[in-house]
């Protein structure tokens, strides 16, 4: 008898604790984010978990090789938070996507490039007719690639076009099945090594066709989870400034580079030099004319022109300002 008694105490504890823990676990909230290769400070948060610690949210990182991926997957609902070009970004603003964009992780700079093999003929934006160039299409280095034609007076049509994702061109390039391609690093760092760089991201912004690396979330889970997006603003803040003072001290076996190239499929021995092609905007430059301020939007109305230009899209809408958001940041950093 004392024996049942005993045990009906332990189960009713035990039955008393699953009741107590139901409510913690059904609070604990997940968010799935698409992240891709680029080398960028969030790979720095990816590893840490800190925004997991600080927040108590499961966060689900997902591999995508480019934005239009990303994007597909932000529109099913499947994915709430991205990592985005410029150029697929404005592709889901204009199909009118309820996303924002938070942060931009990465001025793209010279961090991405046109590179022409070696033997391939190409010594020239404009000697590239005919040949056979690959490249994600509606990434922000197809964008380059077209508007740099035009401006070279290069008709685009000419030039045979591939859409291909990062790994794609990899293999290509080893088969020798392409001529050349715009494409960013890991990728890049391979292609360099049989081939010459004709003309890169910043060169071409210089043009007047600047692109960039942001972070963008649906509206609606930012509206439902301020807090979450309070805290990852701030990591990311952390990471960025964390990586714009140490990376030229940082060597391949630096654990924060072994970290980096971990997230991002890389070589560890490519990550220090490639990172150095970026530019990784402060908290306060984000919040400047130049990016959340007014530049972002700006840069996805001309990125617009181009893309129904190219028939990915529609229509362009009036104001792309109202697919940024600068609120998060702000409170970020107490303003």
């Amino acid at each position: 008898m004392r024996m049942q008694k005993r045990l009906a105490l332990k189960t009713g504890i035990a039955l008393t604790a699953v009741a107590l823990a139901a409510p913690v676990l059904a609070q604990q909230k997940t968010v799935t984010f698409a992240n891709q290769d680029m080398l960028v400070p969030l790979r720095l948060v990816m590893e840490s978990g800190e925004v997991e610690k600080e927040t108590g949210y499961k966060i689900n990182w997902r591999m995508f090789s480019g934005g239009g991926d990303v994007i597909r997957a932000m529109a099913s609902g499947d994915v709430q938070m991205g990592e985005i070009g410029s150029s697929p970004l404005t592709a889901a603003a204009s199909q009118g996507q309820d996303i924002k964009l938070l942060w931009i992780s990465a001025d793209i700079a010279n961090a991405e490039a046109l590179v022409a093999r070696d033997g391939a003929g190409i010594t020239s934006l404009k000697s590239m007719e005919g040949k056979r160039i690959g490249v994600p299409f509606v990434s922000t280095a197809h964008y380059q690639l077209v508007a740099a034609l035009g401006k070279e007076g290069v008709d685009s049509r000419k030039v045979n076009i591939m859409n291909m994702r990062p790994p794609e061109i990899a293999a290509a390039w080893e088969r020798g099945d392409i001529d050349g391609t715009f494409v960013w690093d890991p990728v890049l760092a391979k292609v360099k090594q049989k081939g010459k760089v004709i003309a890169t991201s910043g060169s071409i912004a210089q043009m007047g066709y600047p692109t960039f690396e942001g972070i963008a979330v649906s509206s609606k889970f930012a509206q439902e989870n301020p807090q979450f997006m309070v805290a990852f603003a701030k990591a990311l803040n952390r990471a960025s400034a964390q990586v714009r003072d140490n990376l030229a001290k940082w060597t391949p076996e630096s654990p924060e580079i072994k970290a980096i190239a971990k997230w991002s499929k890389a070589d560890p021995k490519d990550v220090p030099a490639a990172m150095a092609l970026y530019r990784f905007p402060s908290a306060e430059e984000q919040l400047s004319a130049q990016w959340l301020e007014g530049g972002a939007a700006k840069a996805m109305t001309n990125t617009a022109t181009f893309l129904k230009s190219q028939g990915r899209i529609q229509e362009i809408k009036p104001d792309y300002a109202v697919f940024v958001t600068n609120s998060y940041v702000k409170k970020a950093i107490g303003q």
